[in-house]
């Protein structure tokens, strides 16, 4: 296999591979490309060991991609895309290339970008003050940082959550520990996150003890975005509808700011919940015995709280329904979500074919395997709830947190799945090297037929 070069003008050439057309076909070598500008010159179909000149690759000032101008008299294909003959297309590390119109008799190829000091150096770089990332409580490194407003500062949630205790202990007005300011909301801040452990992986001399960070994640209580009511506003008499308040939730009120309720009652300071299904408020209570958050996104819902005080939906306050939280357990499922199988339709045919060829419901295949997640026979490197290893049958979900769980275990039930079962054309198809991280199969229908994607990658970054 061999490659001819097209250098353009002022084109610098290089001896140093940059990038890479890497054949599916193992009987086939890699085609090295050098210069910034190359005509491939390779096999193109498996019947023929003859090369031929079929595209031009230029590579793109990003460094990250390249630009592939189709040089054949034929059709080509770019992550299952049709590229006409004299057409050009962007491609990036990882892009599926056919020199023909059809994957069937052609060699198939993966972009495969070398990395290199110099596209290093053209990633953007953040410079961040140490001293503008430390929590003006402890004078650390902010961990799992959060944010206050509306004056925006920022402290370790473990750091924040004691002195907000403290304050409620006292009845005290909820005020900035560094400015002094009245705090209205709470709440988490994952950008910073990012920034904070991105400085302690760079400096390991700013990480605290794991004894240190153990004893502050126990002190951590902000999980979802609280609303903090000011002690300085009056307390309102009368029930009233969410609709009329203002804008920045700091006067919505729940049925415990109204009336004492189950023998609690609201006060000026009192930290609130806002519900994520129907908006409305309920007070922050950890010590209460009824979980208030989804342990799966870790937000608020009111449903489980307000059932167990025995309070109903009315018109003067939102309320959900019980059914907003409850255990895994108790949910069910009667259709696969569109979340399954990376929202590849096919597959999630696929599947329900199974489920029927078994003679089961969908309902009694997902109970056996949260079984299997409980007995933790199951990896749960991919499972996208928060709290993964502590995910039992009992823990409190969202419905949508439900349908999450229920799209991670139906791919395990897929790729353990007797073959016999699987109907005998997706039975015949071949796995796709980027499996369930391929994203082609996004936008070519055809790509997501033909090849098999419930399949852990074996190309690509997510192997």
């Amino acid at each position: 296999m061999t490659e001819e070069s097209g250098e353009c003008s002022g084109a610098k050439p290089s001896d140093e591979v940059w990038a890479k057309l890497v054949p599916s076909d193992s009987r086939y070598s890699d085609v090295e490309i050098r210069s910034e500008e190359k005509v491939i010159c390779s096999e193109i179909t498996a019947s023929s060991d003859d090369k031929l000149n079929w595209c031009k690759i230029v590579r793109n000032s990003d460094l990250c991609s390249a630009t592939i101008e189709n040089n054949s008299p034929n059709t080509i294909l770019v992550d299952g895309a049709e590229v006409l003959s004299e057409s050009t297309v962007v491609i990036k590390d990882g892009s599926e290339i056919i020199p023909g119109p059809d994957r069937e008799g052609f060699v198939g190829y993966r972009f495969s970008i070398i990395s290199s000091p110099e596209a290093s150096q053209r990633q953007l770089k953040i410079l961040v003050d140490v001293d503008h990332a430390k929590c003006s409580i402890c004078l650390n490194i902010w961990h799992d940082v959060v944010t206050v407003a509306p004056c925006l500062h920022n402290f370790c949630n473990g750091c924040f959550s004691e002195w907000l205790r403290r304050l409620q202990e006292k009845n005290s007005t909820v005020l900035c520990p560094q400015c002094r300011a009245v705090v209205q909301f709470v709440g988490k801040n994952h950008f910073l996150r990012n920034i904070a452990e991105d400085m302690l992986k760079a400096d390991s001399s700013l990480r605290r003890s794991d004894e240190e960070v153990a004893l502050l994640d126990s002190y951590s209580s902000v999980r979802s975005n609280l609303v903090i009511k000011s002690g300085n506003k009056h307390h309102r008499k009368r029930a009233h509808s969410a609709l009329n308040e203002q804008s920045d939730g700091t006067n919505l009120q729940c049925p415990q700011c109204v009336s004492e309720v189950g023998g609690f009652r609201c006060n000026q300071n009192t930290v609130h919940l806002q519900c994520q299904a129907c908006g409305g408020m309920m007070p922050s209570r950890n010590g209460f015995g009824v979980s208030q958050y989804c342990s799966g996104c870790d937000r608020a819902f009111c449903g489980a709280y307000w059932h167990a005080l025995g309070i109903a939906r009315s018109n003067s306050y939102p309320i959900c329904i019980q059914d907003t939280l409850k255990p895994i357990s108790e949910h069910s499922i009667s259709r696969i979500p569109i979340l399954a199988h990376e929202k590849n339709t096919h597959e999630q045919n696929i599947t329900e074919s199974c489920v029927r060829q078994m003679g089961r419901t969908l309902q009694d295949v997902i109970a056996e395997w949260i079984t299997k997640l409980n007995n933790r026979e199951i990896d749960r490197t991919r499972l996208p709830l928060n709290h993964a290893e502590m995910i039992t049958s009992r823990t409190l979900v969202c419905c949508e947190c439900y349908e999450k769980l229920v799209s991670f275990l139906l791919y395990w039930f897929r790729i353990s799945m007797p073959k016999h079962f699987v109907p005998a054309e997706a039975a015949r198809r071949e796995d796709c090297w980027y499996g369930y991280a391929c994203r082609t199969q996004h936008h070519s229908d055809e790509h997501a037929r033909k090849r098999n994607h419930v399949c852990r990658p074996t190309r690509g970054s997510h192997t």
